[in-house]
C-alpha cells in the first residue's frame, strides 16, 4: 500500500475515458473476482446440511457457518470501502482475493466444525473487499448513464455463479470420490487467475494524497456490529431472548456503536462519514439495501435446507430447484440496466422491483411439504426478477449522486448495511427457524436426537419414515413462517424506494469526476 501513497499531487494519469473493448478487458478480472465470491457461497449453500452432518454439527453451527462469512464480510465492508478512496484499488482487490484463497483451503482441510467456522472469517473478509471494490471499481471507469449497461454483465455473472455453484455442489457432494470438501477447494484456480487477469488488464490512476486511516473507527464498527450479531444468533436457544445475556450483549453492542458514532464524528478520515448521510439519495438507498438484506437473505438462505429436508431432494436436485429464481434475477438485471442505460430512467424499475420481491416472499410464504414444484417455481421467479431489479440499481442510484472522491466510501457504505441486514436476518431468523422446528418435532415425538435446536441437522434417508415425515412437515411449515417473516420487512423497501427524487444519471466515469474535482480544489 505504501507504493501508492507520496505527496499531494496530481494523478499519476490523465484518467481520461476508457473504451468499451478497455472497460471489458479490465472487467475481465473484475467478474473472475465476483465469480469466485459468489461460487464460494452458492456452492456450498446444497452441501451444508450434508456437511454440517458429517462434522457433527447442530442447527445453531448450519447457521453460524453462513452467519460466519456475512458477519466477517459485513464488519470489514466499510474499510475496504474507505482504503479504496486512499490507496492503489487494484492492490486492494488482488489483497481481498489473497485472503479468499487462504480461506478457501483452510476451509477444505477442515477436520471439525470449529475449524471450518473459523475459516469462514478469512473467507468473509476476502468477499469484503471483493463486494466493494468491484462496484467501486466499475463506478470508477464507467458513467453512471453507461453503468447499467454493465451492470447486466454483473448481473450475468452473478446468474452464472448462483446457478453454476448449487448445482456443482450437489454433483460434488453426490460424487464419492470427491466429496464436499471440494466445494472449497473449487474456487482457488478461479482465484488465482483473477488476481492475475486483474495485473495484467486493469490500469488505474492513484491519486496521491495524504491519507489517515481511522482504524480506531474501523474497530469500534466491527466491534459493536460483531456484538449484536452474536446476540442475534445466541438469543433464543443459547439463552432467553429477555435474559441477563440479551441485556449485557446489546448494552455492549450500543455503547461500542455510540463510541464509535463518536469517533467518527472527530476524525478526519472516517470510515462511516456521517456527513454522508445528510444527502437524502444516500440515506434512502443504504435504508432500503439494509432491508433488502434482512428481507432476501434471511428468506432465501433457508431454501436449500427445505429443499432437502422438506420436499427430500437430494444435494444435485435442490440446486436444479433454485434455477427459476436465478433465471428471474439473470433476465431482470440484465432488461433493466440496459433499460435504465438507454433512456436514463431509473426509479420506475426500483419501484417495480421493491413490489414483485415483496410480493415474491409473500407467496413463499405460502409453502409446506407438499407444495407443487410448478407453483414454488413461479413464486420463486416473481422473488428473482424483483431482487434483480433492485439490488444492483440501488447502489447505481447511490453512486449517481455523490462526489466523485466518495464514490468508494459511497458504494460500501450501501454494500455494509446490505450485509448487516442480511447478518441479522439470517442469525435471527435462523434462530427462529430451530426453535419452531424443535417445538414442532417435540408436539408429534417428544424430544428426538438430531431433530431438535440442540441436536445435529438430521439425516432424512437414515430415519424412520413416520420420524421422516414429521421432520419434513416441521422444516416446511417452519421455512413459511420466515418468509412471512421477511415479506412485511420487504414491504418497507417499496416505502423508501417511493420517497427516492428521481436525478439524471451522469455522464462522467468517477475518474474523470475526481479530476474535475481535484482541478476544482487544486485552484481554490
Amino acid at each position: 500500500m505504501s507504493a501508492a501513497m507520496t505527496e499531494p499531487g496530481e494523478p499519476d494519469s490523465p484518467p481520461g475515458s476508457m473504451d468499451r473493448k478497455q472497460v471489458l478487458e479490465a472487467m475481465s478480472g473484475l467478474m473472475m473476482g465476483m465469480f469466485v465470491a459468489i461460487l464460494a457461497s452458492t456452492v456450498v449453500a446444497n452441501a451444508l446440511p450434508r456437511i454440517v452432518s458429517e462434522l457433527g454439527g447442530s442447527q445453531s453451527s448450519y447457521t453460524w457457518v453462513v452467519t460466519t462469512e456475512l458477519l466477517a464480510m459485513t464488519a470489514t465492508v466499510p474499510l475496504w470501502g474507505k482504503l479504496s478512496d486512499l490507496y492503489n484499488k487494484k492492490l486492494l482487490i488482488q489483497l481481498s482475493l489473497g485472503l479468499f484463497v487462504v480461506g478457501s483451503l483452510v476451509a477444505g482441510f477442515a477436520g471439525n466444525i470449529e475449524l471450518l467456522i473459523g475459516s469462514r472469517v478469512a473467507q468473509g473478509v476476502g468477499a469484503g473487499g471483493l463486494t466493494a471494490l468491484a462496484q467501486v471499481i466499475m463506478a470508477a471507469i464507467v458513467s453512471p448513464r453507461e453503468l447499467g449497461k454493465y451492470s447486466g454483465i454483473f448481473g450475468a455473472v452473478f446468474a452464472v455463479g448462483t446457478i453454476a455453484g448449487p448445482l456443482i455442489g450437489g454433483v460434488l457432494v453426490d460424487t464419492s470420490w470427491l466429496g464436499w470438501r471440494w466445494c472449497f477447494f473449487l474456487g482457488v484456480p478461479f482465484a488465482i487467475a483473477a488476481i492475475l487477469l486483474l495485473q495484467r488488464t486493469l490500469n488505474l490512476p492513484t491519486i496521491r494524497r495524504e491519507v489517515k486511516v481511522d482504524y480506531l473507527g474501523a474497530f469500534l464498527i466491527m466491534a459493536g456490529v460483531s456484538t449484536l450479531l452474536v446476540w442475534s444468533s445466541l438469543a433464543g436457544h443459547q439463552f432467553a431472548w429477555g435474559s441477563w445475556w440479551t441485556v449485557g450483549l446489546v448494552t455492549a453492542g450500543v455503547v461500542i456503536l455510540a463510541l464509535a458514532v463518536y469517533v467518527e464524528s472527530k476524525v478526519a478520515e472516517p470510515i462511516l462519514p456521517l456527513g454522508l448521510f445528510r444527502n437524502h439519495t444516500v440515506t434512502l438507498t443504504t435504508l432500503a439495501s439494509f432491508l433488502v438484506g434482512v428481507a432476501m437473505f434471511g428468506g432465501t438462505v433457508f431454501l436449500s435446507q427445505y429443499f432437502q429436508l422438506s420436499l427430500g431432494k437430494s444435494p444435485t436436485v435442490a440446486g436444479l430447484l433454485s434455477l427459476p429464481m436465478i433465471f428471474g434475477l439473470l433476465v431482470s438485471s440484465t432488461v433493466s440496466g440496459q433499460l435504465i442505460s438507454r433512456t436514463g430512467k431509473w426509479k420506475s424499475h426500483l419501484l417495480l422491483g421493491s413490489v414483485l420481491m415483496t410480493a415474491g416472499l409473500a407467496l413463499l410464504g405460502t409453502l409446506d411439504a407438499h407444495t407443487n414444484l410448478v407453483v414454488l417455481s413461479a413464486f420463486m421467479v416473481v422473488l428473482g426478477v424483483g431482487v434483480g431489479m433492485l439490488m444492483q440499481n440501488l447502489v447505481l442510484v447511490s453512486q449517481n449522486d455523490v462526489d466523485a472522491h466518495d464514490l468508494g466510501t459511497a458504494t460500501s457504505t450501501l454494500s455494509f448495511f446490505r450485509s448487516l441486514g442480511g447478518s441479522i436476518g439470517v442469525s435471527a431468523l435462523g434462530a427462529v427457524l430451530a426453535n419452531r422446528v424443535t417445538a414442532l418435532i417435540t408436539e408429534q415425538l417428544g424430544p428426538l436426537p438430531g431433530g431438535g435446536e440442540g441436536g445435529a441437522v438430521p439425516n432424512i434417508a437414515t430415519l424412520p419414515e413416520p420420524v421422516a415425515t414429521v421432520v419434513r412437515e416441521a422444516y416446511g411449515e417452519a421455512t413459511s413462517e420466515l418468509f412471512l417473516i421477511s415479506a412485511p420487512i420487504a414491504l418497507l423497501v417499496v416505502v423508501a424506494v417511493a420517497f427516492l427524487k428521481h436525478k439524471p444519471l451522469k455522464t462522467q466515469s468517477g475518474n474523470e469526476r475526481l479530476a474535475e474535482e481535484t482541478a476544482a480544489d487544486a485552484v481554490v
